[in-house]
């Protein structure tokens, strides 16, 4: 019989060393043959990022020597770093990030000069010629004021390096035809981000050398990404242009032909380069990832056909979708019950079978908390959405009396969306007890443009609103403990903390992981990336100065009453530090309950197993003292200032 104990005191399996023992981290797969790469990140390797083969035979082995790690550091965010020919591994280095060749079995030889500044020069979302003479790619060069971005050919011989196209602010992961005679890619400008408004262009490629180009789509009110040929040389796309992101085929003339048209998502918010929701076989069959109301489905579109076939899998999420010939396919896939998994999959049969796990079962299903769609009216009378998760531990039960503490998760972005794969930073929180809500705020991507479109001009408003009415209403039906209500987010979703404790008065404490305390601050202080991007989001700066303001936590600071703890990385160019300090300051100065956990040599996003395993530990033990409850599995409680 399971023991009756208050909710947040529950013992888990689920422990700190477990969230990143025998973890990694799977993206970018690429085949090339009958061999099958990807990427490993590692967080027990000190977040190394590692390229991994698995060849004809079935053996595994690391592709990268000891030492070394690959990761591009283009528009901070990233993304693909490596590509490959005829056996030959071309990839960015996470150190200095030049490009680098590898030929399996010798040391790596860098093919790109060293810059006037270290990383000053970074190197992103690659492809090799067919001739293996050239490596195509997004460059990023640091210089003095603002960083310039353009396409370049890369010489594989480390002879030098060739401008394809320059001018525009921004561009995507360019895409090879076939023969190596075609490039198309996209390309935005200030203050647009990629998913407002960006363009697809496309140019004869010969040696190292762009013919004239050609606007295939895109413009104002359109999101164009990524563009991919398909043998027979068809360049097929995505694009919002209806209102969802679907895929397109290139006609020659006009904007393209849908090749199916849904109210769904089939592509995404382009945050990293190489994003892939759809490839092509040798034969011209399309293989499709989309999102439907949350729910992601995989499916095939066979030559001529007007509609998808879908698989039946046990995954509700795929991304990464890479072809592996003319019969399988290769995605990284994930459901509520199993973490993501690189997976191949028969796209005749639909049979399945799991190439690498991201991690192996490590608890019983017992423990695990599944999320149940939510769809909630907000303050204004709108629709949003969540994924809920209540407190699950086979061991233990709460008073029936007593109800749940809820923790609202504000995802960050804002332009992103909650996942509902396994993820054990969650079941962390739900097997000790808590109820989680992961918030698809308004202005989420999944649901359509209008939806993610909603929060233009809101930032601070619709997304603090709308978490708000997830917790009250979640309050409001015995799932949760009004008097222990509970926020935490990463990046924006710190910012829309600090906003709800500033501005709010639902949450009881929270807690902002490099979260945005000042508005200004950051938008002249942020990479060039997102620079422009509080335009959208807040209004243009200096007509909108009053809004930025009335916006920003840290300016009325003499609001924030609730408990917050504060965790940043101290490397970290997208938030800088300076916005946690600067808050964390106010409060200690006013005498609000305060906690801050710095980690030095961390990023943007964690990736260290010691931090990863620490914040946690933080977070828990912050709440343990702020809502008056001993947690279960505190090593070492965080420090809070000014708590009595």
């Amino acid at each position: 019989m399971p023991s009756v104990a208050p909710y947040g005191t529950w013992s888990s399996p689920i422990t700190t060393d477990l969230l990143v023992s025998h973890a990694v981290g799977l993206a970018d797969p690429l085949v090339e043959g009958d061999d099958l790469y990807w990427v490993e990140q590692r967080p027990e390797e000190q977040g190394r990022r590692v390229i991994v083969r698995r060849d004809a035979m079935g053996s595994v082995s690391d592709l990268l020597p000891a030492g070394w790690s690959t990761r591009t550091r283009v528009n901070e965010y990233g993304g693909a770093s490596f590509a490959l020919h005829r056996g030959t591994c071309y990839f960015a280095s996470a150190l200095d990030q030049r490009m680098w060749r590898l030929v399996p079995g010798d040391e790596p030889v860098a093919i790109t000069p060293e810059p006037p500044r270290s990383a000053g020069f970074r190197y992103g979302g690659p492809s090799v010629t067919p001739d293996g003479k050239w490596v195509v790619c997004v460059r990023e060069r640091h210089l003095l004021g603002e960083p310039v971005n353009d396409l370049v050919a890369v010489a594989t011989d480390g002879s030098g390096e060739r401008v394809l196209t320059a001018g525009a602010d921004f561009y995507g992961t360019p895409a090879l035809s076939p023969g190596g005679d075609r490039l198309a890619w996209c390309q935005w400008n200030h203050p647009n981000m990629p998913w407002d408004s960006s363009e697809l262009h496309e140019a004869p490629f010969d040696d190292g050398v762009l013919g004239a180009q050609r606007l295939v789509a895109g413009g104002p009110g359109e999101s164009l990404t990524e563009p991919r040929y398909g043998n027979d040389g068809r360049l097929m796309f995505v694009s919002d242009r209806t209102g969802w992101w679907n895929l397109y085929a290139d006609t020659g003339t006009g904007a393209g032909a849908a090749l199916v048209e849904m109210e769904a998502e089939f592509g995404g918010p382009d945050w990293v380069l190489g994003n892939r929701h759809f490839g092509v076989s040798p034969g011209g069959t399309v293989v499709a990832a989309w999102t439907a109301q949350g729910h992601g489905h995989l499916g095939v579109l066979e030559p001529g056909a007007t509609s998808f076939r879908e698989f039946s899998t046990p995954w509700s999420s795929f991304e990464a979708v890479t072809m592996a010939g003319e019969k399988t396919v290769v995605v990284i896939a994930g459901s509520p019950t199993q973490s993501p998994a690189l997976i191949e999959v028969d796209i005749e049969s639909g049979r399945f079978e799991v190439v690498r796990e991201s991690r192996p079962a490590a608890v019983d299903p017992a423990y695990l908390s599944l999320p149940e769609p939510f769809e909630f009216e907000t303050f204004d009378g709108e629709r949003a959405h969540a994924l809920v998760y209540p407190p699950t531990n086979q061991d233990f039960v709460a008073d029936a009396g007593e109800r749940a503490p809820l923790i609202v998760s504000a995802h960050g972005g804002p332009t992103s969306s909650a996942s509902s794969d396994l993820d054990y930073q969650i079941q962390f929180w739900t097997s000790r007890g808590f109820a989680v809500a992961d918030v698809d705020y308004r202005g989420s991507s999944g649901y359509g443009r209008a939806y993610r479109r909603a929060l233009c001009g809101q930032w601070g408003v619709i997304d603090r609103a709308d978490c708000e009415a997830a917790a009250l209403v979640l309050a409001a039906g015995g799932r949760a403990d009004p008097t222990r209500l509970l926020i935490h987010g990463r990046s924006a979703g710190g910012y829309t903390v600090l906003c709800a404790l500033t501005f709010g008065r639902v949450f009881a404490a929270g807690a902002s992981i490099y979260g945005i305390a000042d508005l200004v601050a950051l938008a002249n202080d942020t990479h060039k990336f997102e620079s422009r991007y509080f335009d959208g989001l807040v209004g243009p700066l200096p007509e909108a100065a009053a809004t930025y303001a009335e916006r920003s936590p840290l300016a009325h600071a003499d609001r924030l009453d609730s408990p917050l703890i504060v965790l940043q990385g101290l490397d970290d160019p997208v938030v800088p530090p300076n916005q946690a300090e600067m808050i964390v300051g106010a409060l200690r100065a006013r005498g609000v309950p305060v906690a801050y956990v710095p980690f030095d040599g961390e990023s943007h996003g964690f990736r260290r197993a010691e931090t990863i395993k620490r914040a946690a530990e933080a977070e828990l033990s912050f709440y343990g003292q702020v809502l008056g409850f001993e947690p279960d599995g505190v090593r070492e409680p965080v420090l809070v200032d000014n708590l009595e």
